[in-house]
């Protein structure tokens, strides 16, 4: 069986270069595939665009979602992703630096699974992409795929 595969939807390069090294540091096996906002987010859970043809049925095993994205937000990719069967399923964290009771209602109300506000200390992000990659990457029971 292949590695959980996680994709990381950022477009701040600072925060997507210590997320993919918390990741890599924290010692739990995964792919990590990178989009840099919220149109190639849709276009790789959807397997259209630039990645016309990627089976929708191969992940990602978790979504880790930015809400302030360019050309689409972190909103609009959740409501597109939770109204389709295809992907209906996929576990998404938003992982943000918002912390705005508004982003976190919301965020709720379209479908995300959790939300994490990033911290700003390093060694409490990577131990927070920890504790969340190995919850939903080896002890959550996942919903079956679905073609929609």
């Amino acid at each position: 069986m292949a590695d959980p595969r996680i994709l990381v939807v950022e477009d701040n390069p600072s925060d997507l270069a210590l997320t993919l090294h918390a990741l890599k540091a924290d010692g739990v096996p995964k792919q990590v595939d990178v989009v840099r906002d919220g149109a190639e987010a849709l276009e790789y859970l959807f397997g259209a665009g630039r990645y016309e043809g990627r089976r929708v049925v191969e992940g990602p095993d978790l979504v880790l979602l930015d809400l302030k994205l360019p050309l689409v937000d972190g909103f609009e990719v959740l409501r597109a992703v939770r109204s389709a069967t295809s992907t209906e399923s996929v576990p998404i964290t938003i992982l943000t630096s918002s912390a705005e009771e508004r982003d976190i209602t919301q965020s709720y109300r379209l479908g995300a699974n959790s939300y994490v506000v990033k911290p700003t200390d390093f060694r409490q992000f990577a131990k927070a992409l920890h504790l969340l990659s190995a919850y939903w990457l080896q002890l959550n029971k996942p919903a079956p795929r679905r073609l929609g």
